[in-house]
């Protein structure tokens, strides 16, 4: 963004060109409401490439929610650890001074081995936003399959560097769809509160909603439910508030009201980094290797799994090959990732005792996005806090949560957004290609119609209630609906199909699965507590019987 953009960022007089640019990559910033950053001034665990030919008593692939879980719970039981992460670090500031990219102005930080950005909102006004970038190992992959984007965090911490926080746990009746098989009363009794507790989870001071400038766009999302006959709920976060009233104030560095949430957040967000990767170091029984991708896990001749792992360059550029063995590994690469990873191994033969189970029950959480028009005597704010806190509960009724999300465009645009799960019904599977050497989901683009459908009973109600309409110009030419994408994908070896209850995968003892690929494609709600939750259920009964 060149130096008069940046002026007329901060000018009233801002000219068409310089909003447009301005926006380029704020727009959909709050969609990502399981999983963003923190610019860590907490040490994460030690980090060291792993030795070729090392011996480790738990490998956890991933560290991300169930990886961290993992990792802390076996180091606290005395088990040493090594955790394996395909991106970087992100322990070190860039040439402005700011470990993370700032949202307005993407950079090789932004994205994952991308030369152009691809952002969740494409279009703007009429304009395309997407702009060039250098390739290198950013923050945020949007990976692309037939159908859908999957927008996904790279880095140690995982989807907690990426995504909107919002903390939220499901409502008990809806449990039993979500997890049939585990025990409410454990999950609400013992689980849940622990994650909540672990992971920093707070709910905002009514009170200063009420009055904070940053927040009109939500009290207008909430005006809007109300008056429509939707419940506005406060949506729990793991944002530090306390930080965000000196933001506000002026008195510290702003993080959240700077807009920072897509590619990272430098102060006020909780990630892992700062909760569970913070307790980790402090157990100094873990090691972390970041930029390393495992490529196989087989069993090993003399007990345990003999591990595969490419060492890469901030070009994406394998570097070395490492041949390592664990005697138990933990995939905790995500739900896309975890799944990729092991219909690859069922496939190729190397792990053939996995199901028939592997690869299928993934879902998107029924992500959709949409905005709105609002009248001019409906402003929504100039400035926006980055980090959603509100949202319209119609599950019961219309099958649709939404995220009443922030537009941080630094003007006014008199436009509500919105990130929409919804109860879809549709389930996608993995399979190995091997002509081409990877794994391809088979999700149909069309099965996102459901989503729409149970997203407009909310919006077209309010629609009609406050006399607007939908915005036509964020994903597209003339498109209403951002039907192309997830934040939030779940399933792909789903408990106690592709796993026992526990999440040991069947047929190789030792081999668990510990991430979001458990859950059966959705939450009801943003997911990661529930993946936090789970991964304290599992492990601790892990580590009570198999150790």
């Amino acid at each position: 963004m060149g130096d008069s953009t940046k002026q007329g960022l901060g000018s009233s007089g801002l000219s068409r060109r310089g909003f447009i640019a301005g926006t380029s990559s704020i727009l959909g910033v709050a969609a990502l409401g399981g999983r963003a950053g923190a610019a860590v001034r907490t040490a994460v665990p030690a980090t060291a490439p792993i030795g070729d030919g090392a011996r480790v008593p738990a490998l956890v692939i991933g560290t991300g929610y169930g990886g961290s879980v993992a990792a802390l719970r076996l180091a606290q039981a005395g088990v040493n650890v090594h955790m394996v992460e395909m991106g970087m670090a992100w322990d070190t500031p860039g040439p402005d001074g700011k470990i993370f990219a700032n949202t307005t102005n993407p950079d090789a930080r932004s994205y994952w081995l991308r030369t152009k950005t691809k952002q969740p909102l494409s279009n703007f006004l009429g304009f395309p936003i997407d702009r060039s970038i250098p390739r290198h190992t950013g923050i945020l992959d949007a990976e692309e399959f037939s159908g859908i984007t999957v927008y996904q965090g790279r880095g140690v911490g995982g989807g907690s560097l990426v995504n909107g926080g919002m903390a939220v746990t499901p409502k008990r009746e809806n449990f039993a769809a979500i997890l049939p098989s585990v025990n409410a009363d454990e999950m609400y009794g013992t689980y849940y509160p622990r994650a909540n507790a672990a992971l920093g989870v707070a709910t905002i001071d009514p009170a200063w909603f009420d009055t904070a400038d940053c927040y009109q766009y939500a009290r207008v999302g909430r005006k809007h439910a109300q008056r429509s006959g939707f419940p506005f709920v406060f949506v729990p976060t793991v944002y530090d508030w306390d930080y965000m009233k000196r933001e506000a104030a002026g008195t510290v560095p702003k993080s959240a009201l700077a807009g920072e949430i897509l590619y990272g957040n430098n102060h006020g967000k909780k990630s892992l980094q700062k909760t569970y990767l913070a307790q980790i170091r402090a157990t100094g029984k873990v090691t972390i290797s970041p930029l390393h991708r495992v490529t196989s896990v087989s069993p090993a001749a003399g007990g345990g799994y003999t591990v595969a792992i490419d060492q890469l360059d901030t070009s994406g550029a394998t570097t070395a090959t490492k041949t390592v063995t664990a005697d138990r590994v933990f995939f905790a690469a995500g739900s896309v990732g975890t799944s990729k990873l092991l219909v690859k191994l069922k496939a190729t033969g190397a792990l053939p005792g996995l199901n028939g189970e592997i690869g299928k029950g993934w879902g998107d959480n029924g992500n959709v996005m949409c905005g709105r028009a609002n009248h001019l005597w409906d402003p929504t704010g100039s400035l926006q806090a980055s980090i959603p806190t509100g949202g319209i509960d119609n599950w019961a009724a219309g099958g649709a949560f939404a995220e009443v999300a922030p537009l941080p465009t630094g003007i006014e645009t008199y436009a509500s957004f919105y990130l929409s799960i919804t109860k879809n019904p549709h389930r996608a599977e993995f399979s190995w290609n091997a002509a081409a050497g990877r794994a391809d989901l088979n999700w149909q683009a069309s099965w996102k119609q459901p989503s729409i459908d149970m997203a407009k009973t909310i919006f077209d109600k309010i629609n009609k209630k406050e006399g607007t309409i939908y915005r036509t110009d964020l994903f597209g030419t003339y498109k209403i609906w951002g039907d192309h994408l997830t934040y939030h994908p779940l399933g792909g070896a789903v408990l106690n199909k592709a796993t026992d209850n526990y999440g040991r995968l069947h047929g190789h003892p030792g081999l668990y699965v510990i991430d979001g690929a458990l859950i059966p494609g959705n939450t009801s709600v943003n997911p990661f507590v529930s993946i936090t939750a789970l991964a304290e259920r599992n492990i601790e009964k892990i580590i009570a019987t198999d150790l």
